[in-house]
């Protein structure tokens, strides 16, 4: 395996463990074990866990800002990227048991930033920093809805970012607690619509498809 495969694949690693379970739960000799790699390779990249954790943090950051660039591109409708952006939002946290039944697995880095606390800075900044970029992309979407007719009344898309990224938090941190998929994917949408105050005609009131809320609409 080269450096920059062992380096992908312990940052791949701890996320998935960390998605599975919490920060605190995973340590470093079970991330390795995972891996497949020594500790003496995982201590040539990175310093600790929680390093490791904010590089792995911004890899998945840039995969998810290329895809919401291109679900945000004029190639979309504003009611078409919002749907789409629900879609994401449900693709990314709803996985399979071994078992085969879906599960909410909620999302890690905000889980870690709020198990750090005060005492993990860099944590805290990593969960900071994709909360203020979260909330920027929902910022254009609600500028891209109020342009094209969507929205009941004007809206400051700033803040109206910030509130939809913090409901989003909220909604996958019950989800995670009660694991009804059916009823988190009904109250993402219907959520963000109250919030992003699309006008009721637009509201769709089904929920997703089951490949949809499980991830394998590949």
């Amino acid at each position: 395996m080269s450096t920059i495969d062992t380096k992908q694949r312990l940052m791949e690693t701890a996320l998935e463990l960390i998605w599975n379970s919490n920060y605190d739960r995973v340590g470093i000799a079970e991330i390795c074990q995972k891996a497949g790699v020594t500790k003496g390779a995982f201590y040539h990249h990175f310093s600790s866990k929680a390093d490791l954790f904010v590089s792995a943090s911004d890899m998945e950051w840039n995969e998810k800002s290329r895809e919401l660039d291109e679900i945000l591109s004029p190639r979309y409708n504003a009611l078409e990227q919002f749907e789409k952006i629900v879609n994401l939002i449900l693709h990314k946290q709803v996985r399979f048991c071994s078992e085969g039944t879906a599960y909410i697995c909620g999302s890690p880095i905000f889980t870690a930033g709020a198990q750090a606390g005060c005492g993990c800075s860099d944590i805290q900044l990593v969960a900071k920093t994709m909360a203020e970029n979260a909330s920027r992309y929902f910022g254009a979407l609600v500028r891209n809805l109020a342009a094209e007719g969507y929205l009941d009344d004007e809206m400051d898309a700033q803040e109206i970012g910030r509130l939809a990224v913090q409901y989003v938090q909220g909604v996958l941190t019950t989800g995670r607690i009660c694991q009804n998929v059916e009823e988190m994917a009904h109250d993402l949408r219907q959520g963000l619509y109250r919030i992003l105050n699309v006008k009721t005609e637009y509201r769709n009131a089904e929920i997703a498809p089951m490949e949809v809320l499980t991830g394998t609409d590949n």
